[in-house]
């Protein structure tokens, strides 16, 4: 396991200097679910009727190619407003939220279960919601100027879909979600089970940080400095909007902890030594197997969920949680097992068996695309980042990304075949490469098999690293594939990936 989770030296210095321009991707079937009906599993059969691949084959049963509505109606009412909260130390703070609360709304539906938001802009500004790792219909992904048009001041948008995954997600703007997501946008899509495993409690924990001057949220986005390094870090690490998160739990009892980096740029890499916690999702999807948490790097957008038992000999004992990603360790949260007699643990298979393709000896595949990431001189803001020398390009006062390759590279994926995609990073920083309306799985780090029993929709890509990776797309569309650093992708490390049947 130590391949699949392995950390990797935090990267530092600046690459980006006088000479900028020299450097600068199962639904698993869990024994307690009842069988999905009328959902159409992921075929292998590619358009024309040509023959299957290795890899396609190996793919089939990973998870669901349609949804399956329930009849079920959800209807949630959205707001994005400014707002002034008790955040971080408790201490008012003007921000920009989500039905008036940092982190937004916890958004839970079952499986088959349609989903109607009604979006509001209370802003000054035009946004978006993004349903970060949601499969959905194209129209409903979020994305200015390519899927939806930006919502204006006082607009409205009705965001409808039927999740085809059970899994951990989000939301969040995209549209300058640098400064959007900064001020405190974001929010938790549940999506569960149709029947949830049956633990004794469904924690959220979003993870976070701000820039914080003079007791106000640093106005200034974008900044030479934050575009030269991994983003904007902040100088106050919050969990759920706290500098002092506390978990009261009862001895004995199971837990499942969903964890969510809403940071513009920062990686956490959560240390739960002395506690019996594995991995059991990684961006929604279960994984093949129960997973070591250990040095696992949870890059902004990254999602795993932990399957958490306290001991029941644990009482009074505290547990704390701590970010080891960086030199300097920094505390997030702490668990407290109350006095008390312990409570009966609830006893069930892991949900973690899910079948997940391994898709081995793919070294020989040449890539269907390649992207260099890399920065130059230029662009709003001084420095652009760039993938294969091009830098995608945005109208902010309507937020028209443009998307029929003006600013954009637009590449052709074939929809239901698989795909080798190789991204190498020419400099020095860090890039969690992030592809809507898909899941991937690591097929190698520069030239070395990976081993990961996991999908997923977002890569930490290290400076000087080349990452392969391998998808079999399902929906069709036009989609997104980005830096998850914000800063980056306001200054054009964006993409399309136009999926179709060939």
């Amino acid at each position: 396991m130590a391949t699949a989770l392995r950390r990797y030296p935090l990267i530092i210095g600046a690459t980006l200097a006088a000479g900028i321009a020299a450097a600068l991707l199962l639904r698993p079937h869990p024994p307690w679910r009842a069988p999905e009906r009328g959902a159409a599993s992921a075929s292998a059969v590619p358009a024309g009727g040509s023959p299957l691949s290795a890899q396609v084959r190996e793919f089939e049963g990973s998870y669901p190619e349609a949804a399956s509505p329930t009849g079920v109606v959800r209807d949630v009412a959205l707001e994005a407003a400014p707002a002034t909260l008790p955040l971080l130390d408790g201490q008012p703070l003007d921000v920009w939220a989500y039905n008036v609360q940092v982190p937004g709304p916890t958004i839970r539906v079952r499986l088959g279960e349609r989903l109607r938001v009604t979006f509001t802009n209370r802003l000054a500004r035009p946004t978006t919601v993004h349903w970060h790792g949601v499969r959905l219909p194209n129209a409903m992904d979020g994305v200015p100027g390519v899927t939806q048009p930006a919502v204006p001041p006082g607009g409205t948008f009705v965001y409808e879909f039927v999740p085809k995954d059970a899994g951990t997600f989000w939301f969040h703007p995209h549209l300058r979600s640098s400064e959007q997501v900064e001020r405190g946008l974001y929010g938790v899509l549940v999506v569960e089970d149709p029947v949830p495993p049956p633990y004794s409690r469904d924690i959220v924990w979003v993870l976070d940080d701000w820039r914080i001057r003079e007791g106000a949220i640093d106005p200034q986005f974008n900044t030479p400095h934050d575009l030269m390094h991994d983003g904007r870090w902040g100088n106050v690490i919050t969990v759920n909007g706290s500098i002092d998160e506390r978990l009261t739990v009862r001895p004995g009892e199971r837990i499942r902890l969903r964890l969510l980096n809403a940071a513009n740029g920062r990686v956490f890499a959560p240390d739960f030594s002395g506690l019996d916690a594995r991995v059991i999702s990684v961006d929604g999807l279960y994984t093949a197997k129960p997973l070591d948490p250990a040095g696992f790097e949870l890059a902004p957008g990254n999602r795993i969920d932990l399957d958490i038992t306290i001991p029941a000999s644990a009482a009074g004992r505290q547990f704390s949680v701590v970010d080891r990603f960086t030199r300097r360790p920094n505390a997030l949260a702490s668990i407290d097992v109350s006095q008390g007699a312990a409570v009966r643990t609830p006893a069930f298979p892991s949900p973690a068996a899910a079948h997940v393709a391994p898709w081995r000896d793919t070294e020989a595949i040449a890539p269907r695309l390649e992207y260099r990431l890399a920065a130059r001189r230029g662009g709003e803001f001084g420095i652009e980042w760039t993938l294969n020398g091009a830098a995608a390009r945005h109208a902010h006062d309507t937020e028209a990304s443009t998307a029929e390759g003006d600013g954009h590279e637009v590449s052709v994926l074939p929809r239901r075949e698989w795909s080798k995609l190789r991204f190498v990073n020419d400099s020095g920083r860090l890039h969690p490469i992030h592809l809507h309306g898909m899941f991937f799985k690591v097929l190698s780090r520069n030239g070395r098999p990976a081993d990961e029993p996991f999908f997923r929709d977002t890569v930490l890509v290290h400076g000087r690293e080349t990452v392969d990776v391998g998808v079999v797309p399902l929906d069709e569309g036009r989609w997104m594939l980005h830096c998850h650093i914000l800063e980056h992708a306001e200054a054009g490390m964006m993409s399309l990936l136009d999926v179709k049947s060939m």
